[in-house]
């Protein structure tokens, strides 16, 4: 086992510098210093925004050692309830990554599911938000530290199936809510950004229209992500498209591959027609999906 010291350091270290706490989740959730914080019970373990550990719920009896029972690595610590046997499971990430930027979709994505395949091997709760965790510093909890090792993703991946389709249920829990609140909001985006262009907006116009639709997408999630962060994640699809969409150059776009489609064509395909253009590429999705969502917004 590692020295408790040490770890308790670099994850008073890594705390967030006024999280979230709580003594009795039921209250309500405060926020102080983390000097006052950590004499709470449940702490904000990851700091806004960005993933440094991965966090287990496990609501049943001796489930300390589920990790050793399913062949998984050694985590950084568990904390158990003395009292039901109910613990929470803590693995260390060797390299933390945001939660909110539109570039880092792949880690999030990899993140997701891995989590989610931990989730399911460890029986873990479904509904934990992963935004609390029982607090290792805090004497209420029987905390055992199992490895001083930050773990890479690929290294947790080995040890797990990965679901190379999301199930319905891991879209809406964990990184999942990020990567679905990106996918939606994203496509969403491509297509609308052209209406704003067109009338001249204002870049403020268009960040308001992307938070807004952010906004009700969360609102699908059985444990909502905090506003603060999604005003993040709106942020960085707003700017990522504003800045790689101009309507000039869509309107090129489509002209060039107008002609060439029709040039092509054997049965002389109409110049603005789908087959010839091929909007999907200009959105960044797949032909098949194209397709498959103007069938359903017809319906």
């Amino acid at each position: 086992m590692a020295e408790p010291a040490h770890q308790l350091d670099i994850f008073y270290d890594d705390l967030p510098y006024k999280p979230y706490c709580a003594d009795y989740l039921d209250r309500g959730l405060d926020i102080y210093p983390k000097r006052q914080a950590i004499g709470h019970r449940y702490i904000q373990g990851n700091q806004p925004c960005l993933v440094n550990y991965l966090f287990f719920d496990l609501d049943h009896e001796d489930s300390v050692l589920a990790w050793h029972t399913e062949n998984l690595p050694e985590p950084y610590w568990t904390a158990r309830n003395p009292k039901n046997g109910h613990c929470h499971i803590c693995y260390k990430l060797e390299t933390p990554f945001p939660t909110t930027e539109i570039a880092s979709i792949k880690p999030i994505r990899y993140a997701s599911a891995i989590q989610a395949a931990y989730a399911k091997k460890l029986g873990s709760d479904t509904s934990y938000s992963r935004l609390i965790t029982k607090n290792p510093l805090h004497h209420h909890w029987d905390v055992v530290f199992w490895s001083d090792r930050a773990y890479s993703l690929d290294y947790l991946a080995d040890f797990v199936d990965l679901d190379k389709n999301p199930s319905p249920e891991a879209r809406l829990e964990g990184l999942g809510r990020n990567c679905t609140i990106f996918d939606v909001v994203r496509h969403w985006g491509y297509r609308k950004v052209r209406t704003y262009l067109k009338e001249n907006a204002s870049y403020d116009a268009w960040f308001n229209a992307v938070l807004e639709r952010v906004l009700k997408e969360n609102e699908n999630f059985p444990e909502p992500l905090q506003y603060g962060e999604l005003k993040q994640i709106a942020k960085s699809i707003a700017k990522w498209i504003w800045n790689r969409f101009s309507l000039e150059a869509f309107s090129h776009i489509q002209a060039e591959r107008g002609a060439k489609g029709g040039a092509k064509s054997k049965r002389g395909p109409k110049e603005n027609s789908a087959r010839s253009t091929k909007p999907w590429e200009d959105i960044g999705i797949s032909r098949a999906t194209y397709y498959r969502q103007r069938k359903n917004e017809t319906k």
